[in-house]
């Protein structure tokens, strides 16, 4: 439970980092507000259609007799809903931080730049950090469904899908979640996907203090959007920990910069070389 209130605690001190930079709170804002129409016109259409597209799916119990025809439809439709949310929760994060990658790139930025040491810079160009998260986001995605597909067939086990699987869902939400928020910070760090998810196993508990409560957060209307700016600082914090960067003495400049200031290099001269620790070498707690 420690390293559970550990998760929870950069959850917190993200919140509160960009709450004392109000800049880089309404910048982090704009992309979860695009993304947010786009998912609501989307689960619209779910709540709009659910019924008809489980009656056009499930033809063999026409010929039920009431009730058993509408519990058995009306326990499908909710579960159909309850994938559909599961599904946007993790989704959203992938496609928020995709559409808003230059965006959250300078936000996570500026909290290394802010808390001290060295400011690590993937030094791709952009076109190819999106594709990196587009492809990587696309492997978690796959993961989810499996993960999705198997939890809606274990609705189905008397009173077991009715307590354990909606835990074991929040928990495995809450764990790909907090991948997707720290690949923002990883990415730059230089860790690929697989070494991300061994970085994350190795704190599961913290991970799932992290994400787990953002997960219940998100399921309210629009507070997916105000927190987003906050989990992404917080999720820059829990990197620094999980995969710190060595302190160079670069000349990190702290303070509240203006969004898109990423500061510079030298004229000449070639940032020093930085050699990232193995996974699980991070300090612990």
């Amino acid at each position: 439970m420690r390293d559970f209130g550990a998760g929870f605690g950069y959850l917190m001190k993200g919140q509160r980092w960009v709450a004392g930079h109000g800049r880089w709170f309404g910048f982090g804002l704009l992309p979860g507000l695009v993304t947010l129409v786009l998912y609501a016109a989307a689960l619209f259409g779910l709540v709009t259609f659910a019924d008809d597209l489980i009656a056009w799916a499930t033809p063999f119990a026409d010929d039920w007799s009431s009730p058993w025809l509408e519990t058995f439809r009306g326990a499908l439709t909710a579960l159909l809903f309850a994938l559909g949310l599961f599904l946007s929760v993790i989704t959203f994060t992938a496609v928020t931080l995709l559409v808003g990658q230059p965006f959250y790139e300078s936000l996570s930025e500026q909290v290394d730049r802010t808390e001290g040491g060295d400011v690590p810079s993937s030094g791709l160009p952009l076109w190819r950090e999106l594709w990196i998260s587009a492809r990587d986001s696309l492997r978690i995605l796959l993961r989810v469904v499996l993960w999705g597909v198997l939890l809606f067939a274990c609705g189905f086990i008397p009173v077991v899908g009715q307590t354990a699987v909606p835990l074991i869902g929040f928990c495995v939400s809450g764990f790909f979640l907090t991948e997707e928020l720290t690949a923002v910070a990883m990415q730059r760090r230089g860790i690929d996907l697989k070494r991300r998810l061994r970085l994350l196993r190795a704190r599961r508990t913290a991970v799932l203090g992290f994400g787990v409560p953002l997960v219940l957060a998100f399921l309210v209307p629009f507070v997916a959007v105000f927190l987003m700016p906050g989990a992404v600082a917080g999720a820059t914090l829990m990197a620094r920990e999980l995969a710190p960067a060595p302190d160079t003495g670069g000349g990190d400049v702290p303070g509240d910069a203006a969004p898109g200031d990423h500061g510079s290099v030298a004229a000449g001269s070639a940032p020093p070389p930085v050699v990232w620790p193995e996974p699980g070498q991070g300090p612990r707690r």
